[in-house]
């Protein structure tokens, strides 16, 4: 659960991070309901993944925790909505985005592989 909580901190640190240096006019109000299940998801990923005692697994959730617990910040910290610093072709974004889609996906990914490797258990009483 460490790796995925250090994971989360430092995912949350370099959005901010990048979100105060990065000043931008474009930003995306979030609904109340929307930063509580940011939260919500976020506490789900670093309480439930680890269980499986896969590190990739819970480095993966605690990247996808971080995003999710970034946009939860942000929302709160910007009245203005959660800044998107990034632009590339039309789509305007910030760290945060990047951490949600690339640690779902690792997360995935990693979740498949353990599956994989450990399909005999799969099927064990829980």
């Amino acid at each position: 659960m460490r790796l995925a909580v250090a994971a989360a901190a430092l995912v949350v640190a370099a959005t901010l991070a990048d979100d105060l240096l990065q000043p931008s006019r474009l930003s995306h109000a979030r609904s109340p309901l929307g930063l509580a299940g940011a939260g919500a998801l976020a506490a789900a990923l670093l309480a439930l993944v680890p269980r499986a005692r896969s590190a990739a697994m819970s480095l993966f959730a605690g990247v996808a925790a971080g995003g999710a617990a970034a946009t939860l910040v942000a929302g709160v910290a910007w009245r203005g909505g959660v800044p998107n610093p990034l632009v590339r072709g039309g789509i305007a974004f910030n760290l945060a985005d990047v951490a949600i889609g690339a640690g779902d996906a690792l997360l995935i990914g990693a979740a498949l592989l353990y599956a994989w490797r450990n399909r005999a258990q799969l099927l064990d009483a829980v």
